[in-house]
């Protein structure tokens, strides 16, 4: 990328990204990240444990296609959001504040715009929207009353996803951790309350969320305008020669974060071939017992995306400076804690499947059954991803914008969609299980020989 240093002074960051002993700084950075994230996994266990032993297996099983649709959303969050902090990482450590301003601001309106437009179609056509993803006629109630109130939510969050990558650049981990704490511990409030005393079923988890999305975003709103450190919001400009450089900008930032984008619509993926499969062979329960899986990803995401949302900033902001000695620090230390992460999650999925299924569907034995044979191996998935995910993160953080798209794809679409039709001919119900598990096998391995060939060039 090419960006021309400004020389103008600007506010000293209250994180010093190119100086801070590299560990340090990583911790001060990781671990707001990790509980902001971890309470925003937190609020998709309860939600799906009040609303499967609330409103019964079927009910969650809708969840579970409804799924996509915040992935769908997230992906695009992600997207910006991951982009913009790398290039407005880039330009903050060539002091260019004002080019830095103009990305955020682009980020937000754009991704709001286009999420404005998938959500209202979503909402316009839910039936549609539950047959493309795997439902049944016995689901698509559950899935029209879900999609319908939780609208507004699904805007909120990407909103929230934007923001969260754009404050810790800022300097301000713990406020993005405050935004995410705070919505997820009402969310689960208004869970209980909506789901069990009230008794509104579903619906009420969907407007739980809504509401808890809306008070994360007058959190972001708050932080712009009474605390932020160097980063603002700029007025849009509609010229023709601001909307040219919009798109310029807005291309480059979809470039770099896309392969963000097809991580979390990659998610979407799985659960939407996994419905289709599993409902085809072992019907409504088999998609209750999958959605436990699908339900736990989220958990498992958070590991990984914390330790990569924590080095981004900090491999980002030396990749301008042209420091690669941070960044080879930076990476040793984020695959490490990947890997200790992936098989402390991988392990507790493993000997606590059994309390895990029943915090979700009770003493319902028909997917209690299903899940306690196929679970563990579901789990053996979680290490693999954990260790892709970081290093895909670590690609984007270097601009490698390419092989970060290719590895995405290979592990959300070209390896995970054969793995699903394939493996459960060959070895049964347990191909089910083991189809993800063994997608993200094959796309490591083939990292691995990408980074092992780029270390014999060195």
């Amino acid at each position: 990328m090419n960006v021309k240093p400004k020389v103008k002074r600007m506010k000293r960051d209250a994180i010093d990204f190119g100086k801070t002993n590299i560990p340090r700084l990583f911790v001060r950075l990781f671990i707001p990240t990790f509980i902001g994230l971890l309470f925003g996994a937190m609020l998709n266990l309860a939600d799906g444990i009040f609303v499967g032993r609330g409103a019964g297996s079927d009910a969650l099983a809708a969840v579970n296609i409804c799924a996509p649709a915040f992935l769908l959303l997230g992906g695009v969050a992600l997207m910006f959001g991951a982009g913009v902090s790398v290039v407005a990482a880039i330009h903050l450590s060539r002091h260019n504040v004002k080019a830095a301003n103009i990305n955020i601001t682009q980020a937000f309106t754009v991704s709001l715009t286009v999420a404005s437009v998938i959500v209202l179609v979503i909402v316009a056509f839910p039936g549609v929207f539950n047959r493309l993803f795997g439902g049944s006629a016995l689901l698509e109630p559950y899935v029209t009353a879900y999609l319908r109130c939780v609208a507004v939510g699904l805007l909120g969050s990407v909103v929230m996803f934007v923001a969260l990558f754009v404050i810790r650049l800022d300097g301000s981990p713990q406020y993005a951790m405050i935004t995410n704490v705070v919505p997820a511990v009402v969310n689960i409030f208004l869970d209980w309350l909506f789901v069990f005393p009230l008794r509104m079923g579903i619906s009420g988890a969907a407007v739980a969320t809504s509401i808890s999305e809306v008070i994360g975003v007058v959190m972001v709103v708050i932080y712009f305008r009474w605390f932020r450190k160097t980063v603002s919001l700029y007025r849009p400009k509609f010229s023709a020669k601001a909307i040219r450089l919009t798109l310029r900008n807005i291309a480059y930032m979809m470039k770099v974060g896309f392969p963000t984008f097809l991580g979390e619509t990659a998610l979407a993926c799985m659960m939407i071939v996994g419905n289709f499969k599993f409902m085809s062979l072992l019907c409504e329960d088999g998609v209750a017992a999958f959605s436990v899986a699908c339900y736990l990803f989220p958990l498992v995401f958070m590991f990984g995306n914390a330790i990569a949302q924590s080095s981004l900033p900090i491999v980002s902001y030396n990749h301008g400076l042209g420091n690669t000695a941070r960044i080879s620090r930076t990476f040793r230390l984020s695959v490490v804690s990947a890997l200790a992460c992936g098989t402390l999650i991988t392990l507790a999925v493993i000997l606590f499947s059994d309390q895990i299924l029943r915090l979700f569907l009770g003493n319902q034995q028909a997917p209690l059954l299903i899940g306690q044979r196929g679970l563990p191996l579901f789990a053996t998935a979680f290490v693999l991803f954990t260790v892709n995910i970081v290093l895909i993160g670590y690609l984007q953080s270097l601009e490698k914008s390419r092989p970060a798209t290719f590895f995405m794809l290979l592990r959300g679409y070209v390896m995970v969609i054969p793995c699903f039709l394939l493996m459960p001919g060959w070895i049964g119900e347990r191909g089910l299980w083991l189809a993800v598990p063994t997608s993200e096998a094959l796309t490591l391995l083939v990292i691995l020989a990408y980074f092992g060939r780029g270390l014999r060039r060195k």
